[in-house]
């Protein structure tokens, strides 16, 4: 495998999702919004200091720091290896350098920024959805891409006998 190219999809996830945070931040001041299509989507600036959807704002913002940086170090060592490693296929790839460059654009933000910039914001008639971002996106579909592969891996690969 040669890895320069391949170094180049999280690097391009990681420089869109940074991008398109600095262009809302300097767009929009936080709680405001402007519909693109009006009563479907909308971009909405806020900033996610919880966990996914806003959990965990209740942990103390040190102790939600400490946690944070601990298992983003932890999941960036593990998929960072997976992603690095000769044997692994160009969808799994793919899906890992998703979940990389989503995984770094939230970090970043979380460091710099004391929480994480959401500003898609969807709605369907009276249903809300939480409001997210590109790098939301790419970890979801990485993630929805690499668990299918596992799931499609297990059904294709027969258990082998042990003697």
């Amino acid at each position: 495998m040669r890895r320069l190219p391949w170094l180049l999809l999280p690097a391009g996830i990681l420089a869109a999702d940074l991008a398109s945070k600095a262009w809302i931040v300097a767009t929009l001041a936080e709680g405001e919004s402007r519909a693109v299509i009006d009563g479907f989507f909308h971009l909405t600036l806020g900033y996610n200091r919880g966990a996914i959807f806003g959990s965990l704002y209740w942990i103390p913002a040190k102790v939600r720091f400490a946690l944070f940086a601990l298992a983003g170090l932890v999941a960036l060592l593990y998929f960072g290896k997976l992603f690095l490693e000769e044997k692994t296929s160009t969808w799994d790839r793919v899906a890992l350098g998703s979940i990389l460059g989503g995984a770094l654009g939230n970090g970043i933000d979380r460091i710099l920024r004391g929480g994480v910039v959401d500003f898609l914001d969807f709605a369907f008639g009276s249903w809300h959805y939480w409001s997210f971002n590109l790098a939301d996106s790419f970890i979801l579909c990485g993630a929805i891409l690499y668990g299918a592969r596992m799931l499609l891996a297990a059904r294709v690969e027969p258990p082998t006998k042990e003697s």
